[in-house]
């Protein structure tokens, strides 16, 4: 570990380095060099010395007098956000952490997808990485089953998701395994060759044998209830929005919002067809070819077009955007997560460009873009890249900390569904059926708001709702609310409300995040009348980096 450094922006610095020794797989996702040939311990010990790493920058910087406002910033930032890592660390929950979509098994296997491989040198990073795998897979159960011995299981319904993935990645559920096709593109022979075969087959074995750990061993001891209750989903509501939220007008905000964009559609679904309901608008487009791309490598097509044109149309007339962000990768995810789309973000020296994955059923060859226009600006620009790739950029403003390992929930996924509606009022969503998919991927975000909250605080459902009215949430009624009352694709909502069950708190923050980001450019407005200029008002507000609602607030009203 490094010595005590200088400054705000110096600790800062220095934990990242620090962290990433510790923590070699969130080093490969912040592009953080010299660990690719590890993985993370997450026995006991491995989740000890993260926390006492971070619990002694906390001590530091606690101490530390911001020299400048810039410092005051990041003093705030830092403190927030790792004192939550050590609130949830002495919670139990970052031990026992199992989850259908961020947890360590996921990030394990996602790890490689972030790794380079252009080189056999490379190639031999990913060869010892892979063969990590049983020892690192061997720490992962210790982790688990000493949280277990404390009273901390997820979920019997993770538990059980998380093994069928795992099936999936070993090679299991039919077809090769994840690691075999991973090094199917590497050099043809040689020691290098065989290296990466035994790697893989190892690093398979060892997902086989942890998804017998998760039905055999974690399974019994799982609880049955998905809810968590109160107590944790305040935590970990503060952990994913950065505010300590009023639940209860949150749950209601969340009906007034569903019902307002609900309204709304439904006017849109009569220009589609006329006298159609919501369901039946959203068959007409899936049968229209205009909408129809045929083909996963159709759909990657399709999405990088779409993307590289926003990136063009935006630079220079609503958004600032050096060279560097100019390149965004669109690819299709490996198969065995949730579906759905994510983003992951360049190394700091753009290296590796930032990228937008879709993750699709396998099976899946036909795709209707109308619901997908959105969430290709939500994703990329002036989405998650915009944002995210902007902060990376600011190494002359931001420290490390700020750039590469700070990420909060409702500030980021608030921004990007801004972006979605920004989007709309720039003309890009004129089109009917792409109107239609952006209402109601923002339907179905304020849906997330009511049922997530109402799921696990077990809330009544209102009066006036016409969905059974003053009955208590279960996940069966968060599922039949969202197959009816949205026309997301089955597969989806299937996948979506395992997703907020194991990570309670999260799904909020999309619909939440944004209503801060509404009301913030709203009052500058006000504030500048008609000086007010919103290209510059996005281009500070980016600049600042992440950080948790509450501090956002705070500085966008200075703006």
């Amino acid at each position: 570990m490094g010595t005590t450094p200088a400054g705000v922006h110096g600790i800062s610095d220095q934990y990242v380095a620090d962290y990433a020794a510790v923590d070699p797989v969130a080093a490969t996702f912040m592009g953080v060099p010299g660990h690719e040939d590890r993985l993370t311990d997450y026995s006991p010990e491995g989740h000890a010395a993260r926390v006492e790493l971070s619990r002694r920058a906390l001590r530091e910087m606690a101490a530390t007098e911001p020299a400048d406002r810039s410092e005051a910033d990041a003093k705030a930032v830092f403190l927030e956000r790792v004192g939550l890592d050590v609130e949830l660390y002495e919670a139990g929950l970052a031990e026992s952490s199992l989850n259908v979509i961020a947890s360590p098994v996921q990030s394990m296997r996602e790890t490689f997808d972030q790794m380079q491989t252009d080189t056999p040198e490379q190639w031999a990073l990913v060869a010892k990485r892979l063969a990590a795998m049983p020892d690192a897979v061997a720490n992962l159960r210790a982790g688990l089953a000493h949280a277990a011995d404390r009273g901390h299981v997820s979920a019997l319904r993770q538990v059980s998701r998380v093994a069928e993935q795992c099936d999936t990645w070993a090679g299991l559920s039919g077809g090769g395994s994840y690691f075999a096709g991973l090094i199917a593109g590497a050099p043809g022979d040689g020691a290098l060759r065989t290296d990466l075969e035994a790697g893989a087959k190892a690093a398979a074995e060892a997902y086989a044998d942890l998804a017998a750990f998760l039905r055999d061993d974690l399974a019994p001891k799982a609880p049955r209830e998905d809810a968590v209750g109160e107590e944790v989903y305040r935590l970990s509501s503060r952990y994913f929005t950065g505010s300590r939220l009023d639940l209860a007008e949150a749950y209601e905000w969340g009906w007034a919002e569903f019902t307002r964009i609900e309204a709304e559609m439904k006017q849109v679904a009569g220009r589609i067809k006329p006298g159609a309901s919501l369901a039946e608008a959203a068959a007409a487009l899936d049968a229209d070819p205009r909408y129809l791309v045929h083909g996963q490598d159709g759909l990657q097509a399709w999405m990088q077009e779409l993307s590289d044109k926003a990136l063009r149309d935006v630079r220079g007339v609503h958004f600032e955007l050096p060279d560097e962000l100019m390149r965004l990768e669109c690819r299709i995810a490996p198969p065995g997560g949730g579906v759905g789309a994510y983003y992951t973000s360049p190394t700091p020296d753009f290296s590796r460009p930032g990228r937008m994955w879709w993750s699709v059923p396998a099976d899946k060859q036909e795709f209707s873009t109308w619901r997908e226009v959105t969430t290709v600006y939500h994703e990329g620009v002036p989405g998650h890249h915009l944002q995210i790739a902007t902060a990376v950029y600011q190494a002359d403003k931001l420290n490390a900390f700020q750039r590469l390992m700070c990420w909060v929930s409702g500030y980021g996924e608030g921004w990007a569904l801004y972006a979605e509606r920004l989007m709309r009022e720039l003309g890009y969503l004129d089109d009917d059926g792409d109107l239609l998919g952006m209402l109601d991927a923002h339907l179905f975000r304020a849906a997330r708001v009511i049922v997530d909250i109402g799921m696990h605080l077990r809330l009544e459902i209102p009066r006036g709702t016409g969905f059974h009215e003053g009955e208590r949430w279960t996940p069966e009624l968060g599922l039949e609310f969202m197959l009816t009352r949205t026309i997301t694709e089955q597969a989806h909502v299937r996948d979506e409300i395992d997703r907020y069950l194991g990570w309670p708190g999260q799904a909020p923050s999309y619909k939440l995040g944004e209503r801060l980001w509404l009301a913030a450019r709203d009052e500058a407005r006000a504030r500048h009348g008609s000086a007010f200029d919103l290209k510059v008002f996005h281009k500070q507000a980016l600049e600042m980096g992440a950080m948790g609602l509450d501090t956002l607030r705070e500085r966008l009203a200075e703006l």
